[in-house]
């Protein structure tokens, strides 16, 4: 999308390219959290600067894909950013699932895409509530108190 600009003497043109179009999402998952940029561009992920493909282990770079893989549509037209921190590797997997999904809706507003995530798995769009229980007294835990000894 480029715009021409013509000077007041109507002869020379200064030629402006707009922005790409670009989406800002984020993905929580306990105490992980990945921000996503979603943009136009030729299908690239990165996460924390690093290339998806070089990401290890296995399990934990299909965690990150699989909302890419379930928007077959837009496979070729996006190029994704996600910077993590905090947690766990899964739950920052867990996190950037979360971002890229959202900012895949946000991008490209398809009710269908959507519904998609929410029919494969709501937690792609809907985070999970649970959370660590807090320590209490008695014990090294939030649950577990010291035993009892009768003799």
């Amino acid at each position: 999308m480029e715009r021409s600009l013509r000077t007041s003497d109507g002869e020379s043109e200064i030629e402006l390219s707009s922005k790409k179009k670009r989406v800002l999402a984020t993905g929580k998952r306990k105490t992980s959290k990945a921000r996503v940029v979603v943009s136009e561009g030729k299908g690239r992920i990165r996460v924390n600067s690093v290339p998806i493909h070089l990401i290890e282990p296995f399990l934990v770079r299909e965690k990150i894909i699989e909302p890419f893989m379930l928007a077959t549509d837009y496979k070729d037209k996006v190029d994704i950013s996600i910077k993590t921190n905090g947690g766990g590797v899964i739950g920052q997997a867990e996190a950037a699932r979360m971002g890229i999904a959202q900012g895949l809706v946000k991008f490209t507003r398809s009710k269908r895409l959507r519904n998609k995530y929410i029919e494969y798995d709501r937690t792609m769009l809907a985070g999970d509530a649970r959370r660590k229980e807090s320590k209490k007294f008695g014990g090294p835990g939030a649950r577990r108190r010291k035993q009892k000894s009768y003799r």
